[in-house]
This record gives C-alpha cells, structure tokens and sequence, in this order.
C-alpha cells in the first residue's frame, strides 16, 4: 500500500498575497496621470476648443466662477505657460507623493481649494488667474512644511532638496509682472503650509493622572 500524501501546508484556496508597490513606484504613476491629465487638457484646449476651457479659470469675487477654483490649478494659456510649469510641478509632485499618496491627494484638495478660495477672495479683479503654478508653489510649501513638522530625516532631506531646488521661486510670492498671478503663488504657498500642518504636525499626547 502506498502511504496517503502529507497535509498540504497551507489550507486550500488561500487567496495569493498582495503585495503593495513601492513608494516610488506609486509617486511615479500618480505623477505621471497629473502631467499627462495637465498636457491632455491643453492639447484639446488648444486644437479642438480653440481656448474656451480659459473661461474656467478664476474669476475673483464673481459668485458664478466660484467653483472654477477647483479648475484653474490645471488650464494654462497655452503650450509656452503649460511648460514653464511641467518639470516644477512634476519635481514637486513627485516629491510630496514620496510623502505619502493619501496625504499627497489630500494636500492637493487643500492647496486647490484653500489657495484657489484665497485667490477668488483678493485676487486682482478684471482678471483670470489660472496656471499649475499654484500646484508648484503649494507643494513646495508642503514640503517645506511637513520637513519642519514632522522633524524626521526623510522629510527634513526632502525639505533641503525642495528649497535648494525651487527656493529661488520664492519671489514670485510678491507682486510683480502684472501678467503673471503672484496671488496664486502666495495663496498657493499658504495652503501648502497649511497642508503640511494638518497632515505632518504631531498631535501632544495628554497624560491622565
């Protein structure tokens, strides 16, 4: 007679372990999908609607376009601004995301609407303010701000990189070309840091005696 088979190790129909992508891997696509979205949008823009989608950028104070605050961070005024924002917005992105991809998207909704409200209050009337340069410089700031709350050496590093990368960009918060939006840039700026300390700053643990 021959012997039955030993016991199988694992039980039946274990389902196969998933396995999480890296990091880095998950900041490259979420990175990637932003500037292909940003460029896909200017290319219909540009070659199919002649421009019309400028119409969604912000408005302030214009109750009707209070909602182009969640459009504007991602329509540019054609190919030359569109480029000027890629690789910042990419290199930042890419960066924050590193940071966390749920802390990344929420930083995002925070910066778009916190820093496009902020615009929509006090930006220059008689104008459309629109651009990813509100991304740039909020998640500059978001890095700048998660390095100083979070305290840990990742951060601080990515922190140092942002600044000695895009530090330089610092001045755009201040008013200047009257046809580039530095409201954008400061509220922008304001909602990153304001981002960074929701996500990154360390609760105090209160003690009970």
């Amino acid at each position: 007679m021959r012997s039955p088979p030993p016991p199988s190790v694992y039980p039946p129909n274990t389902p196969p372990v998933r396995t999480r992508r890296p990091p880095v891997v998950q900041a490259g696509v979420v990175t990637a999908l932003l500037v292909a979205g940003l460029w896909l949008q200017e290319i219909t823009d540009q070659f199919v609607l002649g421009g019309a989608l400028d119409n969604y950028g912000i408005l302030p104070r214009n109750p009707d376009a209070l909602s182009h605050i969640f459009s504007a961070p991602f329509l540019h005024g054609g190919f030359d601004h569109l480029l000027a924002n890629t690789v910042p917005v990419a290199v930042l992105a890419f960066m924050s995301a590193l940071r966390g991809l749920w802390r990344f998207l929420l930083a995002t909704l925070i910066i778009v609407a916190l820093g496009g409200g902020l615009v929509w209050l006090f930006g220059r009337g008689g104008s459309v303010h629109l651009g990813a340069s509100e991304l740039v410089f909020g998640y500059l700031a978001y890095l700048l701000g998660a390095g100083w709350w979070e305290r840990s050496a990742s951060a601080i590093i990515a922190a140092a990189v942002a600044l000695l990368l895009y530090g330089g960009a610092l001045w755009g918060v201040l008013p200047g070309n009257p046809e580039i939006s530095w409201e954008a840039h400061l509220f922008g700026f304001v909602a990153g840091v304001v981002a960074a300390a929701v996500l990154h700053r360390k609760r105090k643990v209160v003690g009970r005696s």
